[in-house]
């Protein structure tokens, strides 16, 4: 018995408290903005809080909250403040600076820090010139995922990638591109496709989609589901859509739980 709640306590859980983009359409699977809630040992660490989190922080209780840009499905949510440490870059806090968050750390570019037992690593993208955002690269529990919801074009994505365990990407559109140039610059959203040649390339063998568009979001779950994993196969990735609630839970060693919201 011991022996089984130490490898619980050792347990890296993610869970996709939203999955909905900036979108107006939701569906019970993608309900709220996309968010992810990292459990390791007695942290919570909350990645993004839409405007649909506003007022209910609450139920979360994160011990931090790290946002990828400061789009009002990311960071809005902080409009009340919040009731734990925020990490951000400097970019992001120049645009909230309004927001009444009384414990704000800044978050490097490129450099590791350490968040309640996870390293963080914030990596540039192109998705916003008024909202510039970072991806993260994660890892606790010998464990590294990568977190990018929002993107128009990863820059070295295969050494940006390299040696994770599951990439979690921007699911706004599969195959049509949503990305067009401004100044020079690419901004918007890329394809599930390419996301899944970025994968390929660099030898990551399972993506799960979130940041769903409507597309995904008023389609029918089966058909979406079979459809992407047709495209993950053609890829060598096993890929699949997140909903709202649902569970990755990497457990002790090198097994893996993935559990649907009922």
């Amino acid at each position: 018995m011991e022996k089984k709640a130490d490898a619980r306590s050792r347990a890296l859980t993610l869970t996709f408290l939203g999955t909905r983009g900036e979108i107006d359409v939701h569906s019970r699977r993608h309900r709220r903005h996309s968010s992810l809630l990292i459990q390791c040992d007695t942290a919570r660490i909350m990645v993004d809080c839409g405007a649909d989190w506003l007022g209910r922080l609450g139920r979360v209780a994160p011990t931090a909250v790290v946002l990828t840009h400061a789009h009002s499905d990311h960071a809005a949510g902080l409009a009340a403040g919040a009731p734990c440490p925020v990490y951000a870059t400097g970019e992001t806090w120049a645009l909230i600076h309004r927001f009444p968050v009384r414990d704000r750390r800044q978050m490097p570019l490129k450099k590791s820090i350490m968040i309640d037992g996870a390293t963080f690593t914030a990596i540039p993208v192109e998705h916003s010139i008024r909202a510039p955002a970072v991806g993260y690269r994660v890892s606790a529990q010998d464990r590294r995922f990568f977190y990018l919801p929002d993107v128009a074009a990863l820059p070295n994505a295969s050494d940006a990638l390299g040696g994770i365990d599951v990439y979690i990407g921007d699911g706004a559109t599969i195959r049509r591109t949503m990305v067009r140039k401004r100044d020079g610059r690419l901004i918007g959203h890329t394809s599930v496709v390419a996301q899944l040649g970025w994968c390929k390339q660099a030898a990551v063998h399972w993506a799960v989609f979130t940041h769903c568009g409507s597309p995904i979001v008023r389609g029918n779950a089966r058909k979406m589901h079979a459809a992407l994993w047709r495209l993950g196969r053609e890829h060598g990735v096993e890929a699949c859509f997140a909903s709202d609630g649902d569970r990755l839970t990497f457990l002790d060693g090198h097994g893996s739980r993935w559990t649907k919201h009922a």
